[in-house]
């Protein structure tokens, strides 16, 4: 099984590019910054360290990676790793390792972002079904005549 599961912030805002053809599709790449436990310090306490992980998101996903994420975004994402290689200019073998996105979403609210110092700017996720941050508490404001669709009372 390959899966992936991450929780990190963008590095930068992604590079978006599209494919040519008939029917052209977007290509978003971008790199999250994930903490791990770190090595232990003279005072017995963890340092924090992050890993790097190169992401790529095609399609729908690459179109709303475009739209709504911004360097500094605390997303999810969920995916598969995939290796490839390429000869570059120079003749040399290089090596890639990219997580693909299958999905991906916000788990930080745009306040909570900026508070942090994060330039961000926000939208919901696919699937959230129309509803809009609400800038006050961190939750949502749920459209009327939704009730009926929710999963609980």
């Amino acid at each position: 099984m390959n899966k992936v599961i991450l929780v990190g912030r963008l590095t930068r805002d992604p590079d978006i590019r599209y494919s040519t053809g008939n029917e052209p599709m977007a290509v978003a790449r971008y790199s999250l910054a994930v903490d791990r436990r770190g090595r232990r310090d003279n005072n017995g306490g963890d340092q924090p360290t992050a890993d790097f992980i190169n992401v790529v998101a095609f399609g729908r996903d690459g179109e709303f990676a475009e739209k709504y994420l911004r360097k500094g975004n605390r997303i999810l994402v969920e995916g598969h790793i995939q290796t490839g290689s390429y000869t570059n200019k120079d003749g040399q073998k290089v090596y890639t390792t990219d997580v693909v996105v299958e999905r991906h979403e916000f788990v930080e609210s745009k306040g909570a972002s900026q508070s942090s110092g994060a330039d961000q700017y926000s939208a919901p996720a696919p699937g959230m079904g129309g509803a809009q941050p609400d800038g006050g508490d961190g939750f949502m404001n749920i459209p009327d005549g939704i009730d009926e669709e929710l999963p609980f009372n």
